[in-house]
């Protein structure tokens, strides 16, 4: 018969395993690691620096100070997207990963944090063109990952990094860095990834880990908005959100950046105009560029205001040549034709094409001047206001398009609206027309059209359609997104093969 005493110690010892960290004597997640990791994903990266500070005085030996300090510069390169930081930083990502490897105790953490600064350094490498050496990064972490699931398989934060992983991987479209992990037997799939991500994010605030739990909302709603594409991408980070406290800048940005995306306007520009401020978050000019998005989208043209503070502030590579051509778009509705011309001009000797808006933003100067009543329809699409941009559509006639890309852009147009209002019969109708007339243009128009049309035979289950749908976005080649396109075309075949 056991003893009370030695029953009751088994229990506090069986409990405290489970903490994070809380026996392992070198990755010792305390107080003062878990608020700093707080701070870090409130966005106040110099608190969360100070702690750290701290911690790393009056415990050296702490490995939980090496991926803390990581986090502090994947956050500070996110927002600022700094080359000269980037350059200045990425140095340290040795030092840390030799800290951790040093550190011989037996904890699920060891492998988990050498996973996490090499997908950190992957994700923000991206972002600055190093393609190779993210490749690299992303197969670390994710041998990494599937070490630490074999030796411990009860820990829970091996999901976010494995979900991450199977869903950028999964959706990657044909081109150097999908090679790349192909020859080294890498491989993912966009559902898998979304559905470990999803469950983590169920399971996170019932258990012990429940500190990792924004973290996890962060890189759920990303994989939901531009990696999956999904439907209920809103309504997904919007419940998650709840959870999260009104004081945390990233909250305000994630919500921001999906309402954005997924047409909710007033509430991205609500978000933003109520974002938390004040010296002791960390600066972020690239909420200015979203709040001039979400302004053009609804057409108010006080947007321009909010672009030249991000041009003024942003000191990163990213957004600036698209930034210019919003900043033309502007004077194009507005009527002056030379100052379009003078921010197309700003386009293409201004910033970099790291980023895909950079990129489009090239290819739109370099195609003829928008028409401007398709303009206006299009921001008005992109904000969710989609009776509204059908008004501005119902003032153009097809006879009146000389050019076969305006008359693809008014089909497609037509056929997105409609296809946002339920209106699916005409959604097609449209969608058909606009690939009739855009098969060998470099716009998107017709590709784009092939593919929603795909889903919407999908939906109707109209297998057969669907496939010709898909296969005939596929099929399209020399066209902007062509990657992009082409991959979720090819993802929606899976789901009815």
């Amino acid at each position: 018969m056991q003893r009370p005493f030695l029953r009751k110690n088994i229990y506090l010892t069986v409990f405290l395993l489970i903490l994070p960290g809380a026996l392992f004597a070198k990755f010792d997640f305390n107080a003062n690691c878990q608020k700093a990791y707080g701070f870090i994903f409130e966005l106040k990266l110099n608190a969360a620096r100070q702690l750290v500070g701290t911690e790393k005085k009056a415990n050296p030996d702490n490995s939980f100070v090496p991926l803390l300090e990581n986090y502090i510069d994947f956050f500070q390169l996110l927002t600022m997207a700094s080359k000269t930081d980037f350059d200045r930083l990425k140095g340290n990502k040795s030092i840390r990963l030799n800290q951790i490897e040093d550190d011989t105790e037996q904890s699920p953490y060891s492998l988990y944090a050498q996973a996490e600064i090499n997908l950190q350094w992957a994700l923000i490498r991206a972002r600055f063109g190093e393609q190779f050496n993210a490749a690299l990064e992303i197969k670390k972490a994710n041998s990494y990952l599937h070490d630490n699931a074999k030796k411990y398989p009860g820990f829970p934060l091996n999901a976010k990094g494995l979900g991450i992983v199977n869903a950028v991987l999964g959706s990657l479209p044909e081109g150097f860095m999908k090679r790349t992990l192909s020859t080294f037997g890498i491989k993912g799939d966009v559902k898998t990834g979304v559905t470990i991500m999803q469950r983590l994010a169920a399971g996170l605030p019932k258990s012990v880990y429940e500190p990792f739990y924004e973290e996890v909302v962060f890189y759920y709603s990303f994989v939901l908005v531009d990696v999956a594409h999904s439907s209920n991408a809103y309504a997904e980070t919007t419940k998650y959100l709840e959870r999260v406290s009104d004081s945390s800048l990233l909250k305000s940005y994630l919500k921001a950046y999906v309402s954005t995306k997924r047409g909710h306007n007033e509430e991205a520009i609500t978000t933003l105009a109520n974002r938390p401020s004040g010296q002791q978050y960390q600066p972020f000019p690239y909420l200015d560029y979203l709040m001039g998005i979400a302004k053009l989208n609804k057409l108010d043209l006080n947007a321009a205001s909010y672009f030249n503070r991000f041009l003024q502030n942003n000191k990163g590579v990213n957004y600036i040549k698209d930034a210019y051509l919003h900043l033309g778009w502007i004077e194009l509705i507005s009527g002056d034709l030379k100052g379009y011309n003078q921010y197309a001009a700003k386009v293409k000797s201004s910033g970099y094409t790291f980023n895909e808006r950079d990129k489009q933003a090239m290819n739109e100067v370099g195609s003829p001047i928008p028409n401007t009543a398709l303009l206006k329809a299009r921001l008005l699409f992109d904000g969710g206001y989609y009776t509204k941009s059908l008004e501005v559509l119902s003032g153009i006639k097809e006879t009146d398009l000389n050019l076969v890309k305006d008359r693809t852009e008014y089909f497609y147009r037509l056929g997105r609206n409609n296809d946002e209002l339920g209106k699916k019969d005409a959604a097609i109708e449209n969608y058909q027309k606009a690939v009739n007339y855009g098969k060998g243009l470099k716009a998107y128009f017709a590709a784009n059209s092939a593919l929603f049309m795909g889903k919407i035979y999908m939906k109707m289950r109209n297998y057969n359609q669907a496939k010709a749908s898909f296969n005939t976005a596929i099929n399209m080649k020399g066209h902007q997104y062509e990657n992009s396109i082409e991959s979720e075309a090819r993802d929606s075949l899976k789901l009815i093969n």
